[in-house]
């Protein structure tokens, strides 16, 4: 079985400090098999603020997979935005923008659906699906999982536009294998087998630091993986400590994703 952490939303420069030592504890005590965080380590793209983005990394003591956000491309510097957008990122978090992990058990494929041109809006080819495709080719018997900033459905009430060719790319994976997707984004939860592809099970982060909540308090998943099943914990901050809250198990079968 493995096991997987994953943080989404950091936002350092509107997080909340008090909080980043709670969360590292919280993180390295349950030592999962691989932490993942699905983008905006930064509000603005800052220096400094990809700085102290370095800095908690450094303080994770597991195998790490990280892509960006929307937010990890500076906005109030159109040059750097335009000519180098990925420097700052590269330079404090990782030179792969669409990085792979794979052990014994799961294969997990990091895809980077940032649109410089568009603030929100993110995008994803097919020639990104494609590339996540070959990287299951392999995959075998192993739990097979996409990490992306931008989700591939959305809610009734968000009122932001679903990015670009998300779904034909829900197609697109769900037919080449891939099981579980890991998004963030929007700052809520969320944990349900995609409507138009009940093969794939979408689970959304919450935000792990910022300030900017939406109806639920800082949070983040924790998710072990068997063979056709996982377990799914949102862990949420509460008395200055990040505590289990909400869990669901599903199993994998020919139909699909079923909640147990």
């Amino acid at each position: 079985m493995s096991r997987i952490l994953h943080l989404s939303d950091l936002h350092f420069g509107r997080d909340r400090p008090e909080l980043e030592r709670p969360l590292l504890e919280a993180v390295n005590e349950l030592d999962p098999t691989l932490v993942v965080i699905s983008g905006d380590f930064t509000q603005r793209a800052r220096l400094g603020q990809f700085e102290r983005a370095r800095r908690f990394l450094g303080k994770i003591s597991q195998p790490t997979l990280s892509v960006p956000g929307n937010h990890d491309t500076p906005l109030d510097n159109i040059f750097v935005r335009a000519l180098r957008p990925w420097s700052r990122y590269k330079a404090a978090i990782d030179e792969d923008l669409e990085p792979t992990y794979s052990d014994d058990t799961m294969t997990v494929a990091g895809v980077n659906t940032v649109n410089r041109f568009s603030w929100q809006r993110g995008r994803i080819s097919r020639r990104r699906v494609d590339r996540v495709c070959r990287v299951f080719e392999g995959a075998g018997k192993r739990s097979r999982v996409v990490v992306l900033h931008h989700p591939l459905q959305h809610g009734p009430h968000v009122e932001k536009r679903l990015m670009r060719g998300a779904r034909d790319a829900l197609k697109q994976m769900q037919n080449c294998g891939a099981q579980i997707v890991l998004s963030g984004h929007l700052h809520n939860t969320v944990v349900a087998p995609f409507r138009a592809a009940p093969g794939l099970l979408f689970v959304q982060a919450g935000t792990g630091l910022s300030s900017r909540l939406r109806g639920e308090p800082n949070t983040f998943n924790l998710l072990d993986l068997g063979r056709n099943s996982v377990d799914i914990c949102a862990y949420g901050s509460k008395g200055g400590r990040f505590r289990p809250a909400e869990g669901a198990s599903y199993v994998r079968g020919e139909g699909g994703w079923l909640k147990r």
